[in-house]
C-alpha cells in the first residue's frame, strides 16, 4: 500500500512545505497554515477568514450575502436519534452489500470503494431525512451518488469545464433530478429546515467522503499484519494519515496576519488535516514513526485522537461527525472479526480529495479470536 508521503502532486507540496509560519505554496499564495494554532485561528475566526464561494480564485466578498459573507450555509449537527438511525440502516445494508457481491460475484475480490457505496448513502440520507420512507431514502440515496459520479469528472478537470460541456449538462441533470426528489420529499415534512439544494449538498458531501474513509480503514486493516486493533482507535489512526478531506479552504476578508506572515485581502489559505496529523506534538510516538499506521499508539492518553482536526473546526466544522465516526468504527468492529487481505496493489487518488485506487480485498472468517 502507498504511503502518501509517495503520492506527490499537491500532496507533495503541502507535506514539504517549511513548518515556519503561514507557508506561501506559490508566490503571492495560497498560503498553508502549520500548525495547530495557526489552524485553528483561520477555521474560527470568521471576521477574518471566510468559507470561499470558488477556491480556484480569489473573489469579492464583500457583497456577498448569507450566514456567512460568502453565503455558505451553516449545517446544525446531526443529533443522537439521527445518529442511531443512520447507523442501523448502514449495519443492514452493509450486510446486505455483502450478501449480493457473494451471490453475483462470488470468488472475485470485494472492492471497498464500490461495496461502501450504496450502504454510506442509505445511512446518510436516514439520518438527515429520518422521517422519509425507506423507499423514498433509497431513490435520494441513488440520485446523490449519480450526482456524486457526475462531480467527479468537472473536480478532476485540470481545466473549469465550459459551461455547456458534455460532462457539465451531465452534472446539471443529476442534480435537478436529485434536487427536484429532494423537493417532494422535504414537502412532506412539517418543518425542513433546509431547501433542496443545501440538502443536496449535505448529502453529497456526507457520502462522498465516509466512502473514501471508509476505504481506506479497510485498506489499512488489510494491511495491517494482525488486524488486532482496537476499532477506535483504528479509526482515528485512518483519519489521521489518510483523511479524505485533507485540505480545506479559506479567503481572507482583509490584511491579516498568520504565525507572523502577513497575507493580503482576498488571500486563499489552506488547513490541512494530512499535514497537522503528522506533527509530532499532537502524536504520540516516536516521530520518526509517524508515517506508519499503528492504532496502538493511541493507548497513549497523553494526546488527544482529533487534535489534527480531520472533521474541522469552527462554524463550519462537519456537522456529520458523530455519524461519521460510529459507520468507520462499525465497519472497523466488522473487520476485527474477519480476516481481510488486500488482493492487489492500493495507490492514492488525489483526483478529488483523497481515496485509495483501488481497494480490493478478501475476506476469510477469523480463525482466533480477537482480544
Amino acid at each position: 500500500m502507498d504511503s502518501v508521503e509517495s503520492a506527490g502532486g499537491q500532496l507533495g507540496a503541502v507535506l514539504s512545505a517549511p513548518r515556519s509560519g503561514a507557508a506561501a505554496l506559490a508566490p503571492g499564495g495560497p498560503w498553508l497554515a502549520t500548525s495547530l494554532d495557526q489552524a485553528r485561528q483561520v477555521l474560527t475566526d470568521v471576521t477574518k477568514f471566510d468559507f470561499p464561494g470558488n477556491v480556484s480564485g480569489t473573489d469579492d466578498l464583500t457583497g456577498s450575502r448569507g450566514e456567512t459573507r460568502s453565503g455558505h450555509t451553516i449545517f446544525p449537527p446531526v443529533t443522537p436519534g439521527q445518529v442511531t438511525r443512520g447507523i442501523t440502516t448502514f449495519d443492514r445494508e452493509w450486510a446486505a452489500a455483502l450478501r449480493e457481491h457473494d451471490r453475483t460475484r462470488s470468488g472475485e475480490p470485494y472492492d471497498a470503494m464500490v461495496l461502501l457505496r450504496r450502504p454510506v448513502a442509505r445511512a446518510t440520507a436516514s439520518a438527515a431525512m429520518p422521517s422519509i420512507g425507506e423507499d423514498v431514502r433509497d431513490v435520494v440515496a441513488d440520485r446523490v451518488l449519480a450526482w456524486i459520479d457526475a462531480l467527479g469528472p468537472i473536480i478532476a478537470a485540470r481545466r473549469p469545464p465550459r459551461r455547456w460541456s458534455r460532462i457539465r449538462r451531465v452534472e446539471h441533470d443529476t442534480r435537478v433530478a436529485l434536487e427536484d426528489v429532494l423537493e417532494d420529499a422535504l414537502a412532506s415534512l412539517p418543518a425542513p429546515g433546509q431547501t433542496p439544494q443545501q440538502m443536496a449538498t449535505l448529502l453529497a458531501a456526507g457520502t462522498q467522503v465516509p466512502i473514501a474513509a471508509g476505504a481506506f480503514l479497510l485498506a489499512w486493516l488489510a494491511d495491517h499484519p494482525t488486524g488486532a486493533v482496537d476499532p477506535v482507535h483504528a479509526v482515528w489512526e485512518t483519519l489521521r494519515l489518510t483523511p479524505p478531506t485533507w485540505l480545506t479552504a479559506r479567503v481572507t476578508t482583509g490584511d491579516v496576519e498568520l504565525g507572523g506572515t502577513p497575507i493580503p485581502a482576498g488571500g486563499l489559505v489552506f488547513v490541512s488535516p494530512l499535514l497537522l496529523g503528522r506533527l509530532a506534538d499532537l502524536v504520540p510516538g516516536d516521530a520518526s514513526g509517524l508515517v506508519r499506521f499503528d492504532p496502538d499508539r493511541w493507548r497513549d492518553g497523553t494526546r488527544r485522537p482529533g487534535a489534527w482536526l480531520p472533521f474541522g473546526a469552527g462554524p463550519h466544522a462537519c456537522p456529520g461527525r458523530n455519524l461519521g465516526m460510529a459507520v468507520l468504527t462499525h465497519l472497523a468492529e466488522w473487520a476485527a472479526s474477519h480476516e481481510i487481505s488486500l488482493a492487489e496493489h492500493v495507490a492514492i487518488d488525489q483526483s478529488r480529495g483523497i481515496a485509495p485506487a483501488p481497494c480490493r480485498f478478501t475476506v476469510t472468517a477469523r480463525r482466533e479470536p480477537v482480544l
